[in-house]
C-alpha cells in the first residue's frame, strides 16, 4: 500500500484528500504546515507529497525546494495542489522540484489520476540499466547522471525524461509525446510548460553541476526536442 502525505492548511482539504485517496486503497498522512511536514517526512517518507504552495509561515515552493537539496528526498515525487492557475506560478512550482501540478478547484477524478500515475511510473522505473550516449551516463539505480566524471543527482521526473530522450536518440519527440510517455497523461492533455520546464532545469543541472558546456539536448522548433548521437 502506497502513503501519501497530504500538505494543505485548510483542514477540509484535507479531509477531502483523505477520503477520496483511502477509497482508492492509500495510506494517507495529514500536515497543516510545511515544518509540520517536514518532520513528518523525515520521520517515514512517504511514496508521493500532495503539497499546497501558499501555506502560513513557510511555504510549499520553500518545502519542496528543501525537499530537493537533501539528498534523501532528491527523488522524492511530489505533486503540487495549489490554487495559483497562472503560467509563471505553475513554472515557479516545477522550477522547485515539483514532478506535476493541479490546480484547485479541483476535479477529484482527476486529482486521483494524477496520483495514480505518478505512482505507477515509480513502479515502471524499477528495472532499467544504465544508459551512456556521448558526455553522459544515466544510472537508473541510483537516478544520476554522470558528465566528465561529476555525478549529478536527478528528481524522479528529471531522470525519467533524460532516461526517455536517451532511449530514443536522433529522435525528434513532441512535447505531446513526451507528456503521454513521461508523464503518462492521455493523448491531447497535458500542458507544453510541463516539460519546458523539466527540459530546462535538466539543462541547467547538467552544465552548472558539471561545469561543462553542453549542446545535449536540442530544441528543435516546432516539434520538440531530441538527443544525437
Amino acid at each position: 500500500m502506497s502513503y501519501i502525505l497530504t500538505v494543505d492548511d485548510e483542514a477540509d482539504v484535507l479531509g477531502t484528500l483523505t477520503r477520496a485517496l483511502s477509497r482508492e486503497g492509500y495510506e494517507i498522512g495529514q500536515a497543516s504546515a510545511a515544518n509540520e511536514a517536514w518532520q513528518k517526512i523525515v520521520n517515514r517518507r512517504p511514496d508521493l507529497v500532495i503539497l499546497d504552495i501558499n501555506m502560513p509561515g513557510t511555504d510549499g515552493l520553500t518545502l519542496c525546494k528543501k525537499l530537493r537539496s537533501d539528498a534523501r528526498f532528491m527523488d522524492l515525487l511530489i505533486l503540487f495542489l495549489t490554487a495559483y492557475n497562472k503560467t509563471d506560478d505553475i513554472v515557479a512550482g516545477l522550477d522547485a522540484g515539483g514532478d506535476d501540478y493541479v490546480t484547485k478547484p479541483f476535479e477529484l477524478a482527476e486529482l486521483t489520476a494524477r496520483v495514480r500515475s505518478l505512482l505507477r511510473r515509480t513502479q515502471m522505473d524499477d528495472a532499467v540499466a544504465v544508459i551512456e550516449i556521448g558526455p553522459v551516463k544515466l544510472d537508473s539505480d541510483t537516478y544520476q547522471a554522470t558528465v566528465n566524471n561529476v555525478s549529478i543527482q536527478l528528481t524522479a521526473t528529471e531522470h525519467r525524461l533524460l532516461r526517455y530522450l536517451m532511449e530514443h536518440p536522433n529522435q525528434a519527440l513532441s512535447t505531446q509525446r513526451l507528456l503521454e510517455a513521461v508523464w503518462d497523461y492521455p493523448p491531447r492533455t497535458g500542458d507544453p510548460d510541463l516539460v519546458r520546464a523539466h527540459i530546462r532545469n535538466l539543462r541547467a543541472k547538467l552544465e552548472n553541476e558539471s561545469g561543462t558546456q553542453l549542446s545535449f539536448i536540442r530544441t528543435i522548433h516546432g516539434v520538440g526536442y531530441m538527443i544525437s548521437t
